[in-house]
């Protein structure tokens, strides 16, 4: 027996169940995952754009609204220079990244990554306003690499795809993905713990820096 089987068997057995669920709640289940209920959302206290900018921020992440797609280049280089770092990215092959336009000084390579790469620039499926949060889905397109092993994780992201609320975007997440994703990361800011001494560590598990470009309109 698995360690899965066993961690699902002890539930099954506090429950009750020492087998398969009757067919009459197997239905009721199915028709609440078919339909699932609205439940009240807090209102946003600032415009969907602003108010993400503003929990992103609080938490330790930066980010730079461009007018146009055809900006997000430059956006890059900028935030490079910034930091001093070589005009080399690691990016994704998702969407929201294959048809840019890179500077010619810039150094990129669509792949994935073994953690030698210290910039990653991808997509996101969806941001979230209410939480400040990114959301990142694998596939072979964007593989999950990318987005914890460089120490600088850029997300370039339309404004179209910013919903208000947790919910809205799992809503959207079942409404446009043909194939469920194998990895859902929602992430809202860098790596970071205090786990030793109670002394803010970044790049703990992931990104010590996370920048997300945002662009208002496709060229």
């Amino acid at each position: 027996m698995s360690a899965r089987d066993h961690i699902l068997g002890a539930v099954r057995r506090s429950l009750g169940r020492d087998g398969p669920l009757p067919d009459s709640e197997t239905r009721q289940l199915d028709a609440r995952l078919a339909n699932p209920v609205s439940h009240i959302k807090p209102a946003l206290e600032e415009a969907a754009v602003r108010q993400f900018e503003t929990k992103l921020t609080s938490a330790g992440a930066s980010m730079v609204r461009v007018t146009r797609k055809a900006q997000v280049g430059e956006a890059v280089m900028d935030y490079l220079k910034a930091n001093q770092l070589p005009a080399e990215v690691v990016t994704s092959a998702d969407q929201d990244i294959a048809d840019l336009s890179w500077p010619e000084l810039l150094e990129v390579g669509q792949r994935s990554t073994g953690g030698d790469d210290l910039v990653s620039v991808t997509g996101a499926a969806i941001a979230i306003a209410e939480a400040g949060t990114v959301v990142l889905t694998s596939s072979p397109q964007h593989p999950t690499s990318l987005n914890f092993l460089p120490d600088h994780h850029l997300v370039v992201l339309p404004v179209s795809k910013i919903a208000n609320h947790l919910e809205d975007a799992w809503a959207l997440l079942r409404e446009d993905s043909s194939q469920w994703p194998r990895t859902i990361n929602l992430v809202s800011g860098p790596s970071k713990t205090a786990d030793v001494e109670q002394t803010i560590q970044l790049g703990a598990h992931g990104p010590r820096r996370l920048h997300v470009i945002v662009y208002d309109q496709s060229d």
